[in-house]
């Protein structure tokens, strides 16, 4: 099934349907302008036509003009938010093209979550531009980029990346799924910031619903002030007496008004989040899932009787009725005459009431929804990437075509290679340019994606679930007055010490001890593996000391050489960046440096 998948036909396709639908909302949305001047234009008509039936009549005919108009308006509010949503759907389309191409380094690269003290996200390229994360992210509430994020920071459990990949492999067969969820998301960014300032809203205790007083209020005042401006209108009450109540009724309404306003404050600019948080849920109501995490997932929206969806939906309306403050004109007779901020408030309380155990859920379930989708995408991008098989007894990583996800398919060079059990050091020698530090890092990202549930770009790997820990690109620290050969020393201890402490790990180590003379950072670099050895280590070490080799004397059955070589042709360098067995045995150094100028 895999090889007939042909993604960037797919997309086509999806663009030229979508432009399709998007021409007729066009020709709706100017079909519609007519239609609402045309109305206005035939009401404005038929009242002067009907003058002079009497006021009854053009009174009549105005508010049914009117009552049209408005749905015509509504009607054609609900186009353009459907001419806005396919936009966004061809557009993500087009940007899944620009992915197959490898075009992707303007997207977010989550340089926000990068650690310099973690231990492999500096050394693999996992934050910032060109990195895995600005690959792989289709994620778009700031809860979402946070938990991608740290699916990529460690390594889940066994049963959790199961569970994923099932969960993923069943959303990459729902393009068009994917696809509506991602086109909600973008809409406008769900942040953090809401959630927390929802979540204190909620751990607030209720003002108002809970006194019997403010019932009361809600429905006696309005009814005196509503009685008293007909009384005026009917001429029972005088015109001075009305002028008397409604300064009282004025100022009744904005002291309670005062007690309203820092809840409105708090909450008032979260509306358009709402919108887009109901509709990402909805979306997710109306899916079809059979896998477990799936319909786990999409259970945590149930809220009683009523779908989280319109929960949100009545939450947001409730949030754009405060907004009528927005606008005196309509809010001051409101106020006055209906208690406007007190009938919302009571009804925002009343939601708490309903919903408060349930809405923190729904924030990490769109998340985590989200992060699947980014998964599956991948996925349904490479199909002829595989998902691994997990090993959980002893170390383990058997590739079979390994790559680098991050290099296009049209040149990437492909590998085998496999270690199994505790105790195992891979030892890799080569020249300059060769492919080592490339190697490593498709190992690493390699099992970084196989970690947080992923696809690798393998055609088969089977892996065991370590934590990855690397030292590749080492960096000084002028402010720390750290220098380049200390600050790998730091990273190395924290290797050591997680060796020694028995934690299940995978190292990858490429040219360690730099920074120091040839001698020393040879004992030392056999000092470690040794060590390594002794603790049972596993890992990968890519080094230009060709003596390091010949451990594998003293250590037959821990120590496995590797190499990278280079072909020479009249001073000119050929590589095919095969991994092979045993100690390279061609240097390219003299050559690159006479290129350069170097008399040797």
């Amino acid at each position: 099934m895999a090889e007939t998948i042909k993604p960037k036909s797919i997309y086509k396709q999806r663009i030229n349907d979508l432009n399709i639908k998007l021409n007729h909302l066009l020709k709706r949305k100017q079909l519609l302008g007519f239609t609402r001047f045309g109305i206005l234009a035939f009401t404005a008509l038929l009242i002067w036509l009907l003058s002079s039936s009497g006021i009854l009549i053009s009174a009549v005919i105005f508010f049914i003009g009117l009552a049209i108009f408005l749905l015509a308006v509504r009607k054609d509010l609900a186009n353009k938010d459907a001419i806005s949503h396919h936009e966004r759907l061809i557009g993500i389309n087009e940007q899944e093209i620009l992915y197959l191409q490898h075009k992707y380094t303007h997207q977010k690269d989550g340089s926000e979550f990068y650690k310099d003290e973690h231990s492999y996200t500096g050394d693999l390229d996992i934050f910032g531009r060109a990195s895995l994360y600005q690959y792989i992210n289709r994620t778009h509430s700031q809860q979402g980029n946070q938990l991608l994020a740290d699916w990529l920071l460690a390594p889940a459990t066994p049963e959790v990346i199961q569970a994923r990949q099932t969960a993923a492999q069943e959303l990459m067969q729902q393009t068009n799924w994917r696809q509506e969820l991602q086109a909600h998301g973008s809409s406008s960014t769900i942040t953090i910031a809401t959630e927390q300032k929802m979540e204190e809203w909620l751990k607030e205790g209720n003002q108002f619903i809970n006194k019997k007083i403010w019932h009361l209020i809600r429905f006696i005042l309005p009814v005196i002030a509503t009685g008293t401006l007909i009384g005026f209108l009917l001429d029972v009450i005088t015109y001075q007496r009305f002028l008397q109540s409604l300064l009282v009724f004025t100022l009744i309404a904005f002291a309670i008004t005062r007690l309203i306003v820092p809840v409105y404050r708090k909450l008032n600019k979260i509306t358009g989040q709402m919108e887009v948080l109901s509709n990402s849920i909805a979306c997710i109501e109306q899916a079809e899932f059979k896998d477990p995490l799936l319909v786990e997932l999409k259970h945590e929206f149930h809220s009683g009787s009523n779908k989280a969806s319109q929960q949100i939906r009545q939450l947001k309306n409730i949030f754009n009725r405060f907004d009528y403050r927005l606008n005196p004109v309509v809010f001051v007779p409101l106020n006055i005459f209906l208690l406007w901020d007190l009938q919302q408030v009571l009804q925002l309380e009343k939601w708490k009431q309903k919903n408060n155990q349930q809405i923190n859920h729904w924030f990490h379930a769109l998340a985590q929804l989200e992060a699947l989708n980014s998964i599956a995408t991948l996925a349904f991008n490479h199909p002829n990437w595989t998902f691994p098989q997990l090993k959980t007894n002893e170390p383990t990583f058997v590739a079979e075509q390994l790559g680098h996800p991050l290099i296009d398919e049209q040149k990437n060079v492909l590998n085998d290679f496999s270690t199994i059990g505790k105790e195992q050091i891979n030892l890799i020698t080569g020249s300059n340019m060769a492919g080592k530090s490339t190697f490593l890092r498709s190992v690493g990202v390699n099992m970084v994606l196989a970690g947080m549930g992923a696809p690798v770009c393998a055609k088969q790997l089977t892996v065991t679930p370590l934590k990855v820990m690397s030292s590749m690109r080492i960096k000084d620290n002028l402010e720390e007055s750290t220098s380049t050969f200390y600050a790998e020393l730091k990273k190395l201890k924290q290797i050591i010490d997680a060796v020694n402490n028995n934690e299940a790990v995978f190292i990858l180590l490429d040219e360690i001890l730099r920074g120091t003379n040839s001698n020393d950072r040879h004992t030392g670099s056999k000092a470690l593996i040794k060590q390594l050895l002794h603790h049972k280590a596993t890992g990968i070490l890519a080094t230009h000391d060709l003596e390091l080799a010949n451990l594998t004397n003293e250590f037959p059955a821990g120590i496995h050489n590797y190499h990278f070589d280079v072909q020479v042709n009249a001073d000119e360098l050929y590589f095919d960046y095969k991994l092979k067995r045993g100690i390279c045995q061609s240097m390219n150094a003299s050559i690159l440096m006479k290129k350069i100028g170097i008399e040797l």
